[in-house]
């Protein structure tokens, strides 16, 4: 059953998907006019206005507080460290490629969630790709098929990645056993999920921050004390990117693959740009300014923020340490902890797991707002079908902290892989209806405007999106 499933994502990473995501991020950043990069500085203003909302819904700010929640996690402390580990350093340089450029993807996930979101009955928005296949595309059975996706992946297998990453760093530094932290996790999630969307939205809007900064103090301040040896580390991650290192070795277009498949399989299961997730919490806010593209600057900023900021900053403590040795079995969460115990000390490894604790925790509870949406989706809102889903999430918390790190990996990149595989489908499918809200949204930036959505601009668009919404 390994081998099989080991099979399947090599698969996945090694002949699909290192494509697909590349193609992808290339179309819509051309297409898009390089967006990313040309209107960073807005990207920036949209998200300094962003905290506003209707009394119903929950603000940008607090969208991407929940996006970053669940992007900011095991993969920047853990996944960089196994990328490193199995790809090299090189491995980083595709972890910002994917990044950098996927971050027009992201746009175009986020902006098409806001345009075909929805009202519960509690009053909450929710939307995501499988609403905009179903609406957008006409393709409900799509939109199923990638809600199972989702809800295996987030709802079950990530949910146990990030508490086996909990549990080890905690057992490494205060040895605690895994089952007791699992039963820890289990109670804390459990608190947070069962007081729904608006809940989690809050708790995100007030840790996510506040962890962020601590962790990239840290990392600044072991940066600061190395500085000499940077410019160093910066030319191995070059190097190996593109397989000089192996050069002499006489294996660089394996090396350079593994360097590629490593960092693009991390960077993405780190900022999630193309996978339709972070979508999915986009879906939940009231733009501002009220136009479904504002939501996509607001969301392109978060997969900077992830990748080319914090898993950097992973990436810098383990490069400027001696502890990334080939074949030694120290890799994970153990190998982030080793490298900042020899920057800075025994408290190293302290700071690392409750970093680590407050990273894939609140990515517990935002993984399952997504998974949450999708169940909705499939028209399972009933009291007793939701509380079942709730006791199972809870029930791969507890599994996770138990269980093998390998196999939980490798079920997580399958599960991403054919989330990203449907998702990005979809989006070259509705490319032009991203294409016409990016230019609507500029035309009026450029005109003096505040950009407001107004759909009967657009009539095929107008007949599609759900009604009471947009509508005036």
């Amino acid at each position: 059953m390994i081998d099989i499933i080991n099979s399947i994502s090599g698969l996945l990473w090694g002949h699909i998907l290192v494509y697909l995501l590349i193609a992808a991020g290339l179309f819509f950043t051309i297409k898009l006019k390089f967006i990313q990069f040309v209107q960073f500085p807005h990207m920036i203003k949209v998200m300094f206005n962003s905290r506003q909302c209707d009394k119903d819904g929950i603000s940008s700010f607090q969208a991407f507080c929940t996006s970053l929640a669940a992007r900011v996690g095991t993969g920047n402390m853990a996944g960089v460290a196994v990328a490193l580990y199995l790809g090299g350093a090189g491995a980083i340089f595709w972890m910002w490629l994917i990044a950098l450029i996927g971050m027009a993807t992201s746009f175009a996930e986020s902006t098409l969630a806001q345009a075909y979101k929805i009202r519960d009955e509690h009053g909450n928005f929710r939307g995501g790709p499988a609403y905009y296949m179903q609406y957008g595309l006409g393709k409900r059975w799509m939109g199923i098929v990638f809600s199972l996706c989702l809800i295996l992946a987030f709802g079950l297998v990530f949910n146990a990645v990030q508490s086996n990453s909990i549990a080890a760093a905690f057992e490494v530094a205060f040895g605690i056993p895994n089952y007791v932290v699992g039963l820890m996790l289990v109670v804390g999630s459990g608190i947070i999920i069962f007081g729904g969307l608006k809940t989690i939205s809050r708790f995100a809007e007030l840790v996510v921050p506040f962890m962020a900064l601590a962790y990239l103090l840290v990392a600044l301040y072991v940066c600061a004390i190395n500085a000499q040896e940077l410019p160093a580390v910066f030319m191995r991650i070059i190097n190996s990117a593109f397989g000089i290192e192996q050069a002499g070795a006489g294996a660089i277009g394996y090396g350079v693959m593994q360097a590629m498949i490593q960092g693009i399989k991390r960077g993405l299961f780190s900022n999630e740009a193309g996978m339709g997730s972070a979508a999915n919490a986009a879906a939940t806010a009231t733009p501002n300014p009220p136009h479904p593209a504002s939501q996509g600057y607001v969301q392109m900023l978060g997969v900077f923020i992830d990748t080319v900021v914090i898993c950097s900053a992973t990436a810098a403590l383990i490069l400027l340490s001696d502890q990334l040795v080939a074949d030694s079995g120290v890799t994970g969460i153990a190998l982030t902890q080793a490298a900042l115990e020899q920057h800075v000390g025994s408290w190293g490894a302290i700071f690392v797991a409750i970093a680590i604790l407050f990273f894939a925790f609140t990515s517990i509870v935002a993984n399952y707002s997504y998974a949450e949406t999708n169940l909705m989706f499939l028209e399972h809102n009933h009291a007793h079908g939701m509380l079942i889903f709730r006791l199972i999430v809870l029930g791969m918390v507890m599994f996770g902290s138990v269980s093998e790190l390998g196999l939980i990996w490798t079920l997580a990149d399958i599960s991403m892989g054919l989330m990203a595989i449907v998702n990005v489908i979809a989006l070259f499918m509705l490319s032009g209806v991203v294409f016409w809200l990016a230019n609507d949204y500029t035309a009026q930036r450029k005109a003096g405007k505040l950009p407001t959505f107004d759909p009967t601009k657009n009539k095929k668009l107008d007949e599609s999106i759900p009604k009471g919404i947009w509508h005036k």
